[in-house]
């Protein structure tokens, strides 16, 4: 079992950053790619970005190209993700989830195991 838990939410400003962090414990060693979903009101859920195992594989929803970087930590279990430029658009909950099979999946049924969501809110 793997337990994911995000931090790093708030409320920020438009064209302001945060940094979302996702701390990983339990059977972490054959963790493949790891991502991160989000969920803004009224919507459904959707792929933000998506890092590989080794972290040289990276991969990013449209929406956040240019704006979000995705990178992460094997030594500390934690992938980060670094999101500027925030528009009120980018308000969600975001969730951190774990693949143990694909290296760089972005569909929320290519994941293993989730965390429990952040708030990010982005005032205009």
């Amino acid at each position: 079992q793997v337990q994911l838990v995000e931090s790093g939410g708030g409320l920020v400003q438009a064209g302001g950053s945060l940094r979302l962090f996702c701390a990983a414990s339990g059977r972490t060693f054959s963790s493949y790619g790891r991502g991160w979903f989000r969920r803004g009101p009224g919507k459904e859920r959707e792929f933000v970005a998506v890092i590989s195992r080794s972290g040289g594989s990276t991969y990013y929803a449209d929406s956040v190209k240019g704006r979000f970087t995705i990178s992460r930590d094997n030594a500390k279990n934690t992938v980060y993700l670094q999101m500027n430029s925030l528009k009120p658009e980018d308000t969600a909950v975001y969730y951190c989830a774990e693949s143990r099979r694909f290296s760089i999946p972005t569909r929320p049924y290519e994941y293993d195991y989730w965390g429990q969501g952040t708030q990010v809110t982005v005032s205009s």
